[in-house]
């Protein structure tokens, strides 16, 4: 650099400071001779650069006089690394200047094109990103301002840059500080989030220029550095010393802009195809990332809302002059020609220029088809007259051969049809009368040898019958003295065996009936718990029903002192115009007499101005009175529009007053009714105690009967030969040696109940029917359960079984009969227990217990199989005559019965989620086609004519998918009812179908654009007719108010069918025509909305206005913004419910199957005869 040695030490280890009295030298410390000296780096490499880029500029003959221009901008893309510093801030700071410019210049060619062809458009919506160059680059709170300010202050560091960020821009949406880290910043580009390290951003934007710098460069003997470092003029040496790479950055980056808004550019976009530079690859993410961070994809969007497609007249009318001919008869205008030749075709949408045609997105490719139709058609035609001609000619050839063909041959063939009839005939005369005679003599043959062997069977017969007779009086003299020593024998043994098991039981009895007093200590507890927070919400709504009770009468107080003071104010108002009016007469009056009584002229008109005055004065004070009585009136008008709102928000509150009434009385019923369980449970509890203590000295028994007792408890019942009866407490009873008991009387019997069990598994695995409208396997399940008194033992398996049986019979999901039949039978079967089970354990039955319970068990024990009378047990479900269906005897259940009602109701809740699956499978890929209106059943729509094909075949083709629907619907109704499902069940299953389709339909409309048309509303319409025709027929038992299910949907299409939508008011379409909708969804349905049929507007501005600020207050109170409906997959009903709503019937009518009918053990099923 050719600088003096001492002045270059001095530069950089020095600094000169100028008072006004001397001037100071001052040594550095070493940091800020380090930093001096990387200023001095900096600085020359600044210039050096400087220097090349302009002989560059030079060296290609730019001339500076010229005023065309051509330029080539080549930067790089956005940029993102894993380590984002200064320089990429800088350049994507460029990308979003670049980015906003190439919006802006693609919107204004478009514009230009519009307005060059003086065609009608609007305004095209695109991405602006001004909020983020604002971030960056404004005044005095940007991001390069904030690092400017932090430059100038020596002890600012990166992390009072990035707290200082943090604390201006924590509101701002495009700025986002990150979680883990307290000097990166997150700035939310056009093109995605970036992560900046601001480490280095001070050092990197610091530019210093030293004085003492320049003075050292400027007095080099090199003159090329000389050139380089310029003296500096006097103010800028006066200034400031600091300047920024960023401030510096961002008027060079000005600058650019200038230049390219003052030219007309034209962008190239390069994509990389492959991040592995390797041919014919090419990765789809990646390039539609770089397209849509390039805005391409932003362009595109731009040119499709407009107008993409556009052609010359004259290309147009030659292209497409076919599909109108009549459009080109003789000398025509080619503009006219095209319109005519567009309106034929009947799109909408178009525009016509002064050169051009412009055509909406899609409307060529219509075009196209239409006169691909047009020319194969033409040639259909031609083909079809040529090929008729010559089938004709060859048909005219072909028939008068065919003619003389048949004539011969059906000649030839009559004189051999007529050989043959004749010689047949005299076959059949000869045939008849040969069979005859052969026939007549081998019949009395065969007559005198039946007659011989007939008489000696028959004495053979005689003899047989007389020995058997002989034989038997003899045998049943011997049966008789057996059977009678047996029987003796067998009841010594019996009496012996079942003492010993009396004992047994009774102390096996004890244990388990302690386990079950614990069990029922805890369930207690569980119902005391639910017991206490049914009445904690029984105080909750209690008081909210006061306080709304409170708030209702201070509101209509408040309401009456408001309307009294306006009363009384206008009363006050009124008297103040009467005395104003009086005392206005009064003066003009006075006015008068002094005009007349006053004799000088000049006194006279002096007293006419003076009054002439006062009733100027008069009357600006009456008029003045009057405004006030006009604002009087109008402020009493909106107090009784007040009142009025007031009232209607009273009345609304009354309903809901009345509403929460009405569930607190429904929480206080449920309330009594867990009391009362829980009264059961204590009595309960005390019964088990005291039957515990009473049977606690049974427990020292043997070994063998307890086995016994143990099998028979096993198999669901205890019992006994039905031939034996005696008194257990008889004091004349023998006893014997336990070692001469034998089991084998309670095997049998426990082998026969068996049986008895596996006979009914069997009968109900088979489809058994109804009988009437009763299902017969609910019916025989129940009669057997109640004979053999499974409900009250302790232990059996034969519920297991059942539940198994049904858990078998519904494994194929998709047979919906199958189905039908087990909720049908596990419904009713639900509801027979329903009414005959209770809890066991009332108090006011323990002494009876007690008392019954040593004296009576083997008589409980030998019941169900003694010869009781048939249909005893089944007055509990009828009430036998006299009594009728309401004297039903309960029956107090053990934990197995309890257990088995449990695992019914949760099958009969399984079996109905299964059906509504089912049936919502199969309507489901129907509803996807309802919900936008097939292409040419639009196009018949749009053109009108909807109106005069409503009962044609063509308008049956249109709401196909809608009769599929309504078929399917159909379908699952009579399968139901031919399985006797109760109506209840069908009317919430189709009631829950119904919502799941509005559901489906209402956010489909939502979310899918070419569904908001007027035609397409129509085409729904339709088919919420066919909808309601179905509910009308399936009448409101099995219907019941599926309709209502749909009223998001039917509201939704009614808005968009109606016509003038413009002039309807927000209150109107809340309130009158969309109650059900919110204003999120109404918002939603009025933007998306478009008229493809008369090409009519949506709702007015203003409504769209007055929906965002709605919107914005419901944001505000934190109210949900999601205009989307859910599905409820829930059961909608409880045991309780089902109960109430199904009938009482009668089953001691049901006829048994043929299986069981004819077996002995299940005689009591027989109806009992009249």
């Amino acid at each position: 650099m050719w600088c003096d040695l001492k002045a270059l030490e001095d530069a950089l280890c020095k600094r000169v400071m100028v008072t006004p009295e001397e001037v100071i030298k001052r040594s550095l410390d070493p940091q800020s001779a380090v930093t001096s000296r990387d200023g001095f780096a900096k600085t020359v490499y600044s210039r050096l650069f400087d220097w090349l880029v302009d002989k560059i500029n030079k060296s290609i003959g730019q001339d500076a006089n010229s005023r065309s221009l051509i330029g080539v901008l080549d930067i790089y893309g956005f940029e993102s690394f894993k380590t984002n510093s200064f320089e990429q801030f800088c350049i994507n700071f460029t990308n979003e200047k670049l980015q906003q410019h190439f919006n802006q210049h693609v919107f204004k060619m478009e514009q230009e094109e519009y307005t060059k062809e003086a065609i009608d458009w609007s305004y095209i919506e695109f991405v602006d990103n001004q909020d983020v160059l604002d971030l960056i680059e404004k005044k005095p709170g940007g991001i390069v301002a904030l690092l400017d300010e932090a430059c100038m202050f020596p002890k600012s560091t990166h992390e009072t840059f990035a707290n200082k960020l943090y604390q201006t821009f924590k509101a701002h949406k495009r700025f986002i500080k990150p979680k883990l880290s307290r000097t990166d910043f997150t700035v939310a580009h056009y093109a995605g989030e970036v992560l900046y390290q601001s480490d280095l951003f001070l050092d990197k934007n610091k530019d210093y220029v030293i004085p003492e710098h320049q003075d050292l460069l400027g007095a080099s003997k090199c003159p090329f550095v000389v050139g380089l470092f310029p003296p500096l003029p006097e103010e800028t040496s006066k200034s400031s010393k600091f300047s920024s790479i960023g401030s510096r950055f961002k008027l060079q980056l000005q600058q650019l802009m200038e230049t390219l808004n003052s030219t007309e550019p034209h962008y190239i976009r390069c994509v990389k195809p492959n991040n592995l530079l390797k041919p014919a690859i090419f990765e789809n993410v990646n390039i539609m990332q770089q397209l849509r961070c390039g805005g391409v994809l932003e362009a595109i969007r731009i040119s499709c809302a407009g107008y993409p497609t556009r052609k010359p007249f004259f290309e147009f009318v030659n292209r497409f002059g076919l599909l109108s001919p009549e459009a080109l008869e003789g000398s025509y205008d080619e503009k006219v020609a095209c319109k005519k030749i567009l309106d034929s075709m009947g799109l909408k949408g178009y525009q016509i220029g002064k050169t051009k045609v412009f055509l909406r997105a899609g409307q060529m490719a219509e075009l196209d088809t239409r006169r691909t139709e047009v020319l194969s058609g033409a040639a259909k035609n031609i083909q079809r007259r040529t090929r008729t001609h010559q089938a004709q000619k060859r048909f005219i050839v072909l028939r008068k051969a065919t003619v003389s063909l048949q004539a011969l041959c059906r000649g030839r063939l009559s004189c051999k049809r007529y050989e043959s009839l004749r010689r047949e005939a005299a076959a059949v005369k000869i045939q008849k009368n040969g069979r005859r005679y052969y026939s007549r003599k081998s019949y009395k043959k065969l007559h005198v040898s039946a007659l011989s062997v007939q008489t000696g069977l028959r004495a053979m017969a005689a003899r047989k019958q007389f020995r058997f007779r002989k034989q038997t009086k003899a045998a049943t003299v011997v049966q008789a003295q057996w059977r009678c020593h047996r029987a003796t024998t067998y009841y010594k043994k019996l009496k012996n065996g079942v003492i010993i098991s009396q004992t047994r039981w009774r102390g096996r009895l004890a244990k388990r009936e302690l386990r079950k007093l614990k069990m029922a200590s805890r369930e207690t507890g569980a119902l005391k718990e639910a017991k206490d927070m049914l009445e904690k919400k029984v105080e909750e709504l209690t008081y909210r029903a006061q306080l709304e009770k409170r708030l209702r009468s201070d509101l209509e107080e408040a309401k009456t002192q408001e309307i009294t003071k306006l009363q009384s104010s206008l009363e006050e108002m009124r008297k103040k115009v009467d005395e104003t009016n009086a005392l206005l007469v009064k003066e003009r009056e006075a006015a008068k007499k002094a005009a007349e009584e006053a004799p000088p002229v000049i006194q006279e008109t002096q007293v006419l101005v003076e009054d002439t005055k006062k009733i100027e004065l008069m009357t600006e004070e009456l008029e003045s009175v009057k405004a006030t009585l006009e604002n009087e009136k109008q402020r009493a008008d909106d107090a009784v529009r007040k009142f009025e709102e007031a009232q209607e928000s009273l009345d609304d509150k009354k309903k809901k007053l009345e509403e929460t009434e009405k569930k607190g009385q429904q929480l206080q019923e449920s309330l009594t009714r867990m009391e009362e369980k829980c009264t059961n449970l204590e009595s309960e509890n005390k019964v088990l105690r005291q039957q515990a203590v009473s049977m606690a000295p049974n427990k020292f028994l043997s070994g063998r009967s307890r086995s016994i007792l143990q099998r028979g408890s096993e198999s669901g019942h205890l019992a006994v030969d039905a031939r034996s009866s005696l008194d257990l407490h008889s004091n004349s009873m023998n006893q014997r040696d336990p070692s001469e008991v034998e089991d084998k009387p309670q095997k049998t019997l426990n082998e026969k109940q068996q049986e008895n069990h596996e006979l009914l598994i069997r009968c109900i695995v088979q489809p058994l029917g109804f009988q009437g409208n009763r299902p017969i396997t609910a019916c025989i399940i129940y009669k057997c359960l109640l004979q053999w008194r499974s409900f009250e033992v302790e232990r059996t398996s034969v519920f297991d079984r059942i539940i198994q049986t049904i858990g078998h019979a519904i494994e194929s999901q998709d047979n919906n009969n199958t189905l039908a039949y087990w909720l049908s039978n596990a419904s009713t079967l639900l509801l027979l227990l329903q009414r005959t089970l209770k809890a066991s354990g009332a108090a006011g039955m323990a002494p009876q217990r007690r008392r019954s319970s040593s004296a009576t068990l083997f008589g409980r024990m030998t019941q169900s199989f003694r010869g009781a009378p048939q249909g005893v047990n089944l007055a509990m479900i009828t009430g036998g005559a006299g009594g009728g269906a309401d004297t039903l005897r309960q029956v107090e259940a053990k934990y197995p019965a309890l257990l088995f009602k449990q695992q019914l109701t949760a099958y009969v809740e399984k079996i109905y989620g299964m059906i509504r699956d089912n049936l919502k499978k199969e309507i489901s890929p129907l509803l996807g086609l309802c919900i936008q209106a097939p292409r040419t059943s639009r196009a018949s729509l749009v053109k009108g004519a909807s109106r005069s094909v409503a009962n044609t075949p063509a308008h049956e083709a249109l709401i196909a998918h809608w009769q599929g629907i309504v078929k399917i619907l159909m379908n699952f109704l009579n399968t139901l009812k031919s399985n006797n499902v109760p109506s209840f069940l069908v009317c919430k299953v189709f009631t829950q179908i119904f919502s799941f389709i509005n559901v489906q339909l209402f956010n489909s409309l939502l979310l899918r654009r070419e569904c908001c048309s007027f035609s397409n509303g129509e085409y729904v319409r339709a088919g919420l007719c066919e909808l309601e025709n179905w509910c009308f027929k399936a009448t409101d038992e099995y219907a019941g108010s599926s309709w209502e299910e749909l009223k998001h949907i039917r509201q939704a299409i009614g808005f968009l069918v109606i016509h003038q939508k413009p002039k309807k008011t927000l209150d109107e379409i809340s309130h009158d025509l969309c109650p059900v909708l919110s204003i999120q969804q109404l918002y939603r349905i009025s933007t998306m909305y478009w008229d493809d049929k008369y090409g009519t507007h949506s709702v007015s501005p203003d409504v769209i206005a007055n929906m965002r600020v709605l919107m914005t207050e419901d944001s505000n109170i934190a109210v949900s913004n999601s205009f989307l409906l859910d599905d409820d997959s829930s059961i909608p009903f409880s045991v309780d419910d089902l109960s109430k709503s199904m009938e009482r019937f009668e089953i001691a009518d049901i006829e048994p199957p043929p299986l069981i009918r004819e077996n002995s053990g299940f005689s009591f099923l027989l109806p009992v005869a009249e």
